[in-house]
Order: structure tokens, then sequence, then C-alpha cells
């Protein structure tokens, strides 16, 4: 046999792999994807049926260990989590782009809450495009906890936070705790006081006990505004202050910085979110990622340990190891 040979065989892996995810994560149609990979659909078709035939596809697409792409492959190597990595095809905006990337993590999500689990959900841009695409999955005894507040001066946040909760709560038949307080507080001292009471320790206690975290990055420079940055949640001496201690991202409104240092950023004492040290001990935690914008962040993340498993599109996924 050639060197040609098994060239092409992988090369087929790969394109059958590629076309299977769009098929069946991303319910694409096989003309669509035929124009995203630049063949016609009977190729398209002989590529998925290749894809079934090899096991890349059981039901849903199988893509394990030993058949990681080499992206997921550096990335393991490098920071230590495992990447799932959604292929989206250049030229798409960071919208769209968005979108493809909650449609898939939806449905990675889903094999991982089963029933007597407590799933820990930040708000957000990101997590409310993951939550409108969660598939049904009936599970038993199981949480959904919301990790930070959302009110601020100008709303109670209820209505947004709580949306994205409860199709959390309806995807997967589990019980809902909401966390009815502001996303900062004014002093760090009110928030203390706060901590102490029954009420709100209970939530606090039912985050502490969680099995799994999802979350997306708040970002100061991303393409698609967090909703932290945009919803009114911070003022210009915040800026001021996020600016000073070097702070490029977020997660559930607690900030940290590239290194990912948090402990020392003043405006982390006022944050109702978790400690970054709590997520870090939580079993599984999930992020989801869209857009080279969100690079910063998501190393800074990856520095604070925060991240076992990486849902994110192509085209960052390569940004993020080959820088």
């Amino acid at each position: 046999m050639t060197q040609a040979q098994p060239d092409l065989d992988a090369e087929r892996m790969r394109d059958s792999l590629r076309a299977a995810q769009l098929y069946y994560l991303q319910d694409m149609t096989m003309d669509a994807i035929a124009k995203d990979l630049k063949t016609s659909r009977s190729s398209v078709s002989r590529l998925i049926s290749h894809a079934r035939e090899t096991g890349l596809v059981v039901i849903n697409v199988n893509s394990p260990t030993h058949r990681m792409g080499a992206v997921q492959q550096q990335i393991r190597a490098a920071y230590g989590v495992t990447a799932h990595v959604v292929p989206v095809p250049s030229g798409v905006n960071e919208i769209d782009k968005l979108e493809r990337v909650a449609k898939s993590a939806a449905r990675i999500l889903s094999p991982f809450f089963n029933s007597n689990m407590t799933l820990g959900v930040a708000w957000g841009s990101t997590l409310s495009a993951v939550s409108r695409h969660l598939q049904e999955k009936t599970t038993l005894n199981s949480t959904v906890v919301q990790l930070n507040g959302a009110a601020n001066f100008q709303t109670t946040g209820l209505l947004y936070a709580s949306e994205i909760m409860s199709r959390f709560g309806t995807a997967f038949g589990a019980s809902v705790q909401q966390f009815p307080v502001p996303a900062f507080f004014d002093d760090p001292e009110t928030k203390n006081a706060l901590w102490k009471e029954r009420s709100i320790r209970r939530v606090l206690d039912i985050q502490e006990g969680m099995d799994m975290v999802l979350f997306g990055l708040g970002s100061p420079y991303a393409d698609v505004p967090s909703h932290v940055y945009m919803g009114g949640y911070l003022d210009d001496s915040d800026y001021e202050e996020l600016a000073l201690s070097d702070v490029v991202g977020d997660v559930a409104t607690v900030f940290y910085r590239a290194d990912g240092s948090f402990r020392d950023i003043p405006l982390n004492s006022r944050s109702s979110g978790p400690s970054l040290d709590l997520l870090a001990n939580v079993p599984r935690r999930v992020c989801v990622v869209s857009g080279a914008s969100k690079l910063p962040a998501l190393r800074g993340a990856l520095s604070a340990g925060i991240v076992s498993d990486l849902i994110i599109d192509e085209s960052t996924a390569h940004f993020l190891v080959d820088d």
C-alpha cells in the first residue's frame, strides 16, 4: 500500500466525522452540508453512511478518545480538559456561530446529567442560547440550582434568569432552586449578613453539593456582548476597577485575571457568584465558548482550573492551541 492510501483513508475519516456532526448534532440538511463542505449531496450521503459503518456514529455522533481530532488531543495535552469541538464553517457570523455551538452543547450535555444529581447553572447570553435547544430527558430526584443572582438597580433580573432555569428544569424534570439576590451588592457587609440567613444558606448549601456546573464566560471584549456587561450591572467606577485589576473575564459574575487569580479582585467581594475555589472542586465543570474574542477569558478560566469539559467552536479551538 502506498503512503497516499493511508492519507486518503484518514482524510475520508475526518470528512465523515465532520459530516456526521453537522447532520446529527446540528440538524443540518444534506444540501446545506454539501454547500459547507463544498461537495455534492450524494458525497455527503456516502460520508454519513461511512461514519455509521465505521462506528463513528451509533445513534448519536460517537467521537471516542482514540479517534479524537488533533485539536482535541492538543487541548487535552495542554490544559488537561476534554474538548468537544463543534464544526462551524468559515464565514459564519458570531451570532450564528453561538447558536450552532449552543445547539451542540445542549445535546452533549444531556448524557452528562442523570437522576440524583445537582446541576449548577449560570445565567448569561451563552446559557440562554443553550437552554433554547435542550432535549427532554426524564430524571428523578435531580436539582438545577442557579449559581448567582441576577438583580441590579434597574431590574430584579428574575424574568431573565428564571426563564433560563425553568428551561433546564423542564427539560430534565428537575426541581429548580432560584437565587433571588442581586448580582452585585452595594456593600460587602450586606452580602456577608445576608449569607447568614437560613433561606439564603439553603441555596448555598445546595451549591456546595453540586455534581456538575454549566457556564459560559463573560468577557468585556466579546463580539457577542456578555449579558453582565450590557445589562446595567456595572457602572463606570466598576469598569475602572476591573481595568486596574487586569480582569479578562468572569464566571457567574466572579472575575479573574489571565493567570486565573481572583481572590484579591475587589468587586468579587460584592458578587453573589460562587468562589472559583468551589467551582474547581465540582466533579464535572462544563464550559461553553463561542468566538475568538473570548480567548483571553477562556485562557484565564483554564488557568483557574475550573474547566473539565470544554465545548467550543472549531476555529476558536485552533486559535487556542496555535497561539
